[in-house]
């Protein structure tokens, strides 16, 4: 990017600058003698062209909506118009939650985004004996497609985009929630949203799996295959490093675990027919956003250039539109704090300006109060707030990548990038995503991760204000605590009961059945899925219906 006289010059130049500046240190010594991210990235005590005498302008950044979109995958990002405000919601009865729906969008979020209680995402019904004192806890409850229609009811879904948190039960809420746009009277080939639907995460992050990897791997290409010819607006997984990190993980992990979870179902859709180019323009993809600013920013910018190169090099996509690395943000749950909650405000803020500087399509704001419990409606409304002035007030979305070119940023864009890659590079050499996790080696990688974390904490090398620097003697009390009502769980249980006596019983037999049959013939299942659940039959029933062709995962020690 420069000129070799230039750089020798200002090699010269820094050599002086830091040998006048050892005079000065021995008076004002600087606060530590290393500076690192939160992935061990040294961070230098200033940067120079010097940091980037290798880089070339037009391949590694390029410009905004081309290859390799380091600074966006649209050509005018923001000036065009603004990410999409999705709050994350959920709790209790679909009634509730469909409230709190309503409240988001009078208040101006732009799309939905749904949180699923344990048995929902477990496959069990509210009335199952393992749903007891889960049911409606932290998220909605979901039985029954006559759920999903009183959950979306004055709500059409051809005018909004809906963001569904939901791994193993997937293709049961893709079914529910196109039925009932039907039933809006909606083309399902209208339908915009996602299914985060990326299950491999849950066996190294998250918990909330149902069937071993290879019987999961191909419900996964089965949704791909079923989108792709009649659902082509939807996102039909949303890859997700958030999980990971929140698990623990740092940065340089999070990208790395997730592409090598994107690379795996990549393959598995390839090994069943289905082309990466067509397949891959729906794929979508889910970070964290932390506290080192400036390492979130990079590391944003880093993940959709190494997409790019993996589509186009690995698997030789020539599609543009498949090579885009699209994805949403949510600001990092494990970094709120109970003590002093209201500091948890500017983390979110911070945290959310990072997202929209490193270029996020989706964004979703934590409230302030969810270290305590469910969040309120004033947190909510904060929250949403908070993304609402950095579009409106800060001027940061009026123009494409701010922060591109700076030396800092561009530098730790390119560290992040090569750990990155090493990372991939070794779990190639396992065998694989899904051969790493059999023999828990992510596993052990992140909580290795997680314990040093837990350790700077303790020895103070990490400062988290109000827990183990500036506590005060007399903490904040919350007034407004959200706590989900414990009659809900008996008055879903009700409702379900009486659902399996009023349907039609034989017809719900005979779907499932025929679903059965479709899953152990190797045949797509969806259109199966969308027969029993028009039938009314449970989300408990198909998933055990699903259990008895395809049998649970279970575990393995880590040590």
């Amino acid at each position: 990017m420069y000129d070799k006289e230039f750089l020798r010059n200002l090699s010269e130049k820094a050599k002086t600058w830091e040998e006048q500046l050892q005079a000065e240190l021995r008076k004002f010594p600087e606060r530590s003698e290393k500076f690192s991210t939160r992935s061990g990235i040294e961070i230098k005590r200033v940067y120079t062209p010097l940091d980037l005498e290798v880089m070339d302008y037009l391949k590694d950044l390029g410009m905004p909506g081309e290859y390799p979109f380091t600074r966006g995958v649209q050509r005018t990002m923001y000036r065009g118009r603004f990410w999409t405000m999705r709050q994350y919601a959920g709790f209790g009865t679909a009634e509730e939650t469909n409230n709190r729906f309503k409240y988001l969008l009078q208040q101006g979020q732009t799309g939905l985004s749904v949180a699923f209680d344990l048995p929902t995402q477990m496959g069990y019904d509210s009335d199952h004996p393992l749903a007891q004192g889960e049911v409606g806890r932290v998220g909605v409850a979901v039985d029954s497609l006559r759920d999903l229609e009183i959950l979306f009811d004055g709500i059409p879904l051809k005018d909004v985009s809906t963001s569904m948190t939901i791994n193993s039960t997937a293709v049961i809420l893709l079914a529910m929630y196109a039925v009932t746009a039907q039933k809006q009277g909606a083309e399902i080939s209208e339908l915009r949203g996602t299914i985060q639907n990326d299950v491999l995460k849950e066996y190294i992050a998250r918990g909330t799996y149902i069937f071993p990897p290879q019987p999961s791997m191909r419900i996964i290409t089965d949704i791909f295959e079923f989108c792709s010819k009649n659902m082509p607006k939807w996102n039909t997984i949303s890859i997700s490093g958030y999980h990971i990190r929140e698990a623990g993980a740092d940065a340089v992990q999070e990208l790395a675990f997730t592409f090598c979870d994107g690379i795996a179902y990549v393959e598995a859709a390839i090994k069943s027919g289905l082309d990466p180019n067509v397949f891959g323009k729906q794929l979508s993809f889910f970070f964290a956003a932390h506290n080192n600013f400036l390492e979130e920013i990079a590391k944003f910018r880093a993940a959709r250039r190494i997409w790019a190169k993996i589509m186009k090099e690995r698997f030789k996509v020539t599609n543009p539109e498949a090579l885009k690395l699209r994805f949403h943000t949510q600001t990092g749950g494990s970094t709120l704090t109970a003590q002093q909650p209201l500091n948890n405000i500017v983390r979110v803020a911070l945290q959310a300006l990072s997202a929209v500087l490193g270029g996020t399509q989706s964004l979703h704001t934590n409230s302030f109060d969810e270290a305590l419990g469910l969040p309120t409606e004033e947190s909510v409304q904060v929250a949403l707030r908070t993304q609402q002035i950095i579009a409106y007030e800060s001027g940061v979305a009026d123009t494409v990548d701010p922060l591109a070119g700076s030396f800092a940023i561009e530098s730790l864009t390119n560290e992040i990038e090569q750990k990155v890659w090493e990372y991939i590079e070794k779990i190639d050499s396992l065998g694989g995503m899904v051969r790493a996790i059999e023999t828990g080696y992510v596993q052990k990688e992140i909580h290795n991760s997680a314990y040093e974390q837990q350790v700077a904490v303790e020895k103070k090398e990490q400062i988290v204000v109000g827990v183990n620097a500036f506590q005060t003697k007399q903490e904040h009390q919350m007034k407004n605590i959200l706590k989900v009502d414990p009659s809900v769980e008996e008055r879903q249980i009700t409702t379900v009961r009486k659902l399996k006596v009023e349907r039609d019983n034989n017809a719900v037999r005979g779907t499932l059945k025929d679903l059965k049959e479709a899953a152990k013939d190797g045949k797509n299942i969806v259109p199966y899925v969308f027969d029993a659940v028009r039938a009314y039959a449970t989300l408990g029933e198909i998933s055990d219906t699903l259990r008895e062709v395809f049998g649970e995962y279970t575990e393995s020690m880590i040590l």
